[in-house]
């Protein structure tokens, strides 16, 4: 696992021991960030199921100036933070040890709005996020924020998520990842 662009690119991060861990694949994350294009400079990121944190590490390469990570897994959390160190971003980051339905709970304690969130759930916890998604606050998201689902190919994701609308899904092979912005509607006002 390594950083792929930005100010640390090339960068080797720490990896899980064993399959409790799954990281986004090279191939993915570079789509992702694609898929992101310039948004990631100067964004305020959101990282659930935060696993080693190569997802938000990579933003902080590219640009980003704060991410919250949010992750349950010891094993996981150890690795964020090794991470961090390794790549001397401790100071742009928050870290949150607790279930993803916990820091939803929090709401007032985040450091949001959030311009970019990805979202890598343990397959199996899919659904749960979805049904969290559903009920996401839209204060908590900058007006033009895009929200990532990564998730199985075989998961099929609806077309919108409370305040959320589904803009594209993107398939690599077993994995898809789905983009969802702000309904018009539903974006706080300046």
């Amino acid at each position: 696992m390594r950083v792929i662009a930005g100010l640390h690119r090339g960068r080797r991060l720490l990896g899980p021991r064993g399959q409790a861990i799954r990281p986004t694949s090279d191939r993915v994350k570079e789509a992702l960030f694609s898929i992101l294009g310039e948004r990631t400079t100067g964004a305020r990121v959101l990282d659930l199921y935060a696993g080693t944190g190569s997802i938000g590490i990579e933003a902080l390469s590219r640009g980003a100036t704060h991410v919250t990570f949010v992750e349950t897994d010891r094993e996981a959390l150890r690795l964020v933070r090794s991470n961090l160190q390794q790549c001397n971003l401790e100071q742009f980051a928050n870290i949150c040890a607790c279930q993803v339905s916990q820091f939803f709970r929090r709401g007032t304690e985040w450091s949001g709005p959030y311009d970019i969130v990805f979202c890598d759930p343990p397959y199996r916890l899919t659904p749960e996020l979805l049904t969290l998604a559903g009920e996401w606050h839209v204060g908590w998201l900058a007006e033009d924020a895009v929200v990532v689902i990564e998730h199985s190919s075989k998961e099929h994701m609806p077309e919108t998520l409370g305040p959320l609308s589904q803009v594209k899904r993107y398939d690599y092979g077993d994995t898809a990842l789905t983009r969802f912005h702000l309904t018009p509607k539903e974006a706080p006002r300046a």
